[in-house]
């Protein structure tokens, strides 16, 4: 095992594996930004570094710069956390170059699923259902055209790179693509860097369920069950579950098994996460692989047990996984809500000073929180705050305690998306356990314009 890892990384997914790294007698390396010289995770790590100026390209994202502090403090291996650097081949390589481990798949992973179209084409040879769509990526408006009219409407314009719904945009018509293609490929340019798009066939009122994995290098993969994360704003996730309410055990079997199929197919190793889209017959496509921590996670550990940054560090050290498929019993349900300085109307980001918090507590809860009472929230980086996690030995308790929880929760200082969180999670559609990606539009904003 590592004597001493860097965590390329910030806010509460550093702590997170700051956590983990104490319960194992790990050191820790922590680097931040001059925004973030007074964080949480600053004074939670060993060691700590000045990495650079507030902005994310000259600090979070500078590779030299993280692997020259690496070599540095004496790390032996490297966490990029979710996000940033996290799913960066060509950052994963330079760590292996200078003698650094990388706590994540190869570098040739990495790359084949972070291209969208080239993930497709990879899941297909490896007999896992993908969505009816383009393979190739559209040079420009012409050819989305062509495309479009040998598929149907409607379509998903897509980014090949990235995530987080950026570049991604709903398109009914021609006239829609056209407007939609440039300005697209315009922000996945600026992103990521890479302003290839696709196209796939839109699946009516889908259920976005995704499968957690764990792999070695010895050639063993399991599976940690599914996660339901369906309930999205703008095409990212905000509430997320496990297990998913919605899949029959007889899909969920074929889920589980096909991700593995898909594991197995690239050679997979260390934490990943095979995402699907489901729709109303619980046929389920392959819809992208993140080939990290997810944010997540927790909800996976609630009902399995596992402490899944305990098994990254392991696989990454070379350990075999001390777990069969059979033995990974899944215990109750647990959900997780996202917290977002953000205005919960429009979702544009609050940033401000944390004027009071306070956490709630009792039975089943959790919490990874990034700020405390006098923290600043800056414009440079993702508003998430935290995550507040409820677990249940039944779904409906798991809703309870979370429902609870939420109504305990108090932040002052900034605005914060509390009040959807208090809705969605109160409503009787997600009671049901009937939480299609279109749950935002269909039954938050209706309500929400009809209150004001």
């Amino acid at each position: 095992m590592f004597s001493k890892i860097l965590i390329a990384n910030r806010g509460e997914i550093a702590s997170r594996i700051i956590r983990t790294c104490k319960q194992m007698g790990v050191k820790t390396v922590a680097v931040y930004s001059e925004a973030d010289e007074n964080a949480l995770f600053v004074r939670e790590a060993d060691e700590a570094y000045c990495i650079g100026k507030p902005q994310v390209n000259l600090s979070y994202l500078n590779a030299d710069e993280m692997i020259r502090i690496a070599k540095k403090s004496g790390a032996e291996a490297v966490h990029p956390g979710y996000g940033l650097l996290s799913e960066n081949a060509s950052f994963a390589q330079k760590c292996l170059d200078e003698g650094l481990a990388f706590i994540g798949p190869a570098p040739a992973i990495l790359a084949a699923m972070g291209s969208k179209i080239e993930a497709r084409k990879t899941m297909k040879q490896a007999g896992v259902p993908i969505i009816e769509g383009i393979n190739v990526a559209l040079q420009d408006e012409e050819e989305a055209k062509a495309a479009a009219e040998s598929v149907g409407y409607p379509l998903m314009l897509k980014a090949s790179a990235g995530g987080g719904g950026i570049g991604m945009q709903l398109v009914h018509s021609e006239e829609e693509l056209v407007k939609a293609f440039a300005g697209n490929k315009k922000r996945a340019e600026s992103f990521f860097g890479n302003g290839d798009m696709f196209l796939e066939k839109y699946i009516q009122e889908p259920h976005h369920v995704e499968v957690q994995i764990l792999a070695d290098s010895h050639g063993h993969i399991i599976p940690l069950w599914e996660r339901e994360c369906s309930i999205q704003r703008r095409n990212q996730k905000v509430v997320e579950e496990a297990v998913s309410p919605f899949i029959s055990e007889e899909t969920r079997t074929k889920m589980l098994d096909a991700a593995v199929k898909a594991a197995h197919h690239i050679d997979y190793t260390n934490a990943g996460t095979i995402e699907f889209l489901v729709d109303k017959e619980e046929n389920f496509y392959f819809l992208e692989m993140n080939t990290r921590l997810q944010v997540e996670h927790p909800v996976t550990e609630e009902i399995t047990g596992l402490d899944l940054v305990e098994q990254q560090l392991k696989v990454a050290a070379g350990e075999k996984l001390q777990l069969t498929r059979e033995e990974v019993k899944r215990s109750g349900h647990a959900i997780e809500v996202r917290i977002y300085a953000e205005d919960p109307k429009t979702f544009f980001p609050s940033p401000g000073q944390i004027t009071a918090l306070e956490l709630p507590e009792g039975e089943g809860i959790r919490h990874e929180c990034a700020v405390e009472s006098g923290s600043a929230v800056t414009p440079f980086y993702d508003p998430m705050i935290g995550k507040l996690i409820a677990w249940g030995p039944t779904r409906e308790e798991a809703c309870r305690r979370m429902q609870k929880a939420l109504d305990e929760y108090k932040i002052e200082g900034i605005k914060t998306n509390l009040p959807m969180l208090r809705k969605v999670i109160s409503h009787q559609q997600f009671l049901a356990g009937i939480t299609t990606t279109d749950f935002v539009n269909q039954y938050y904003l209706p309500e929400l314009t009809t209150t004001n």
